[in-house]
C-alpha cells in the first residue's frame, strides 16, 4: 500500500546506447575527448587546453589511419550523431617478455587512452561499455598485453574489469 498517495514514483528510464569505431573523420571529437579528459584532472593549464587539443587531432588523424590507433564512440540510441563517451587504445610492438611462466611473447601490446565520458553521461555504465569492447577487440587481435593509466575517477571500475596495479613507476623528470 503506498502510504503516500499524492506522490507519484516514476520508473526508471531505460538508457541504450550504441558504440561504434572510430574514423580519422572523428579525430576532432576524440581530440577534445582527449584535452577535456586532461582537464578534469587538473593536469593542463587553460591556455595549454587548445595547443593539446590541436595537436592530439592530427596525431590521432595520422594513426587512425595507419591503424595505429583504433578508437570506439558512444552514443545514445536516439541520437546516434552525439558522440557521449569515448575510448582507444595505442598499438605498438614490445620486445619479448615472458607471458607466463612458461611461455614468451612478442606481440602487441595496447596501452589504453581517452577514456572520457560527458559529464553529464557519467555513472551511467557508458565506459563499462566501452572498455569491454576495447577488451573484447584485443582478445580478438591477440594482443599479448592491455595497460592503462588510471585516473582516481575511474580506477574502481577498471578493478572491476579485472585490471590490476602493477609495479610501473613514472620519471616526471626536473621542471
Amino acid at each position: 500500500m503506498n502510504v503516500f498517495p499524492h506522490l507519484v514514483i516514476p520508473r526508471p528510464v531505460i538508457e541504450t546506447f550504441q558504440i561504434r569505431p572510430a574514423t580519422s573523420a572523428d579525430a576532432e571529437i576524440i581530440a577534445w575527448h582527449r584535452a577535456r579528459m586532461f582537464q578534469d584532472m587538473g593536469e593542463i593549464s587553460e591556455s595549454a587546453f587548445e595547443t593539446l587539443r590541436t595537436t592530439a587531432r592530427t596525431r590521432i588523424e595520422e594513426w587512425l589511419e595507419r591503424g595505429e590507433y583504433v578508437g570506439w564512440l558512444a552514443s545514445c540510441d536516439d541520437k546516434p550523431n552525439v558522440i557521449i563517451a569515448g575510448a582507444g587504445i595505442c598499438l605498438h610492438r614490445i620486445l619479448p617478455r615472458p607471458r607466463n611462466h612458461s611461455a614468451v611473447s612478442e606481440e602487441r601490446q595496447g596501452t589504453i587512452v581517452n577514456v572520457f565520458t560527458e559529464p553529464e553521461w557519467r555513472k551511467r555504465g557508458i565506459a563499462a561499455l566501452l572498455l569491454k569492447e576495447i577488451i573484447k577487440w584485443s582478445d580478438t587481435k591477440h594482443l599479448d598485453r592491455l595497460v592503462l593509466h588510471a585516473s582516481e575517477e575511474g580506477r574502481s571500475l577498471y578493478e572491476k574489469l579485472g585490471f590490476v596495479s602493477n609495479n610501473e613507476m613514472r620519471f616526471v623528470g626536473k621542471t
